[in-house]
């Protein structure tokens, strides 16, 4: 937690993951990959054998999702519209299972949490393959958004109805 009482991606889901390995939820967390090198992080879960996830993000579209997706592959798609900013794009994904880190206190370490972004940054990827027209078309709209509410969080996405706000 930073002097502001604000928090990362990273924090906020390792946060989620403290929280609901007490009610039986795995440890998991979600690394979107981006070409920018500006990757997000989330808590995944599954609630009745759907995908959901828990996350916090400055940018209203990156919150985290209800459990309504079929796999962890549908909830990734979820996120690449609102992830196309002036330099992000999505490019693949990876689910970490905190247990991996062995006898690492990920739960109560008062310290920098980079053995879990060091272990999130190294671990496989599963590449995201996506249109280059559709990435283009998403980057044309978020200029036009930005020009004309420069302070404004793009609010014009079609799934809003699956994000936890």
């Amino acid at each position: 937690m930073t002097k502001r009482n604000e928090v990362h991606c990273l924090e906020a889901a390792v946060g989620a993951a403290v929280i609901l390995e007490q009610h039986g939820y795995p440890p998991l967390l979600l690394d979107l990959e981006s070409q920018d090198l500006l990757d997000h992080v989330l808590f995944v879960f599954q609630d009745q054998g759907l995908w959901g996830s828990i996350a916090r993000s400055r940018d209203i579209g990156l919150h985290g999702r209800h459990p309504v997706f079929r796999s962890l592959r549908d909830l990734v798609w979820s996120y690449f519209d609102p992830y196309v900013d002036f330099f992000g794009r999505i490019r693949g994904y990876g689910v970490a299972n905190l247990y991996e880190l062995g006898n690492y206190d990920w739960r109560f370490s008062a310290r920098r949490m980079t053995k879990i972004e060091d272990y999130l940054r190294t671990m496989p990827h599963t590449h995201l393959v996506s249109s280059d027209r559709r990435y283009e078309k998403l980057l044309a709209r978020y200029h036009r958004f930005r020009k004309r509410y420069p302070e404004g969080s793009p609010r014009y996405y079609d799934n809003r109805h699956q994000w936890m706000l």
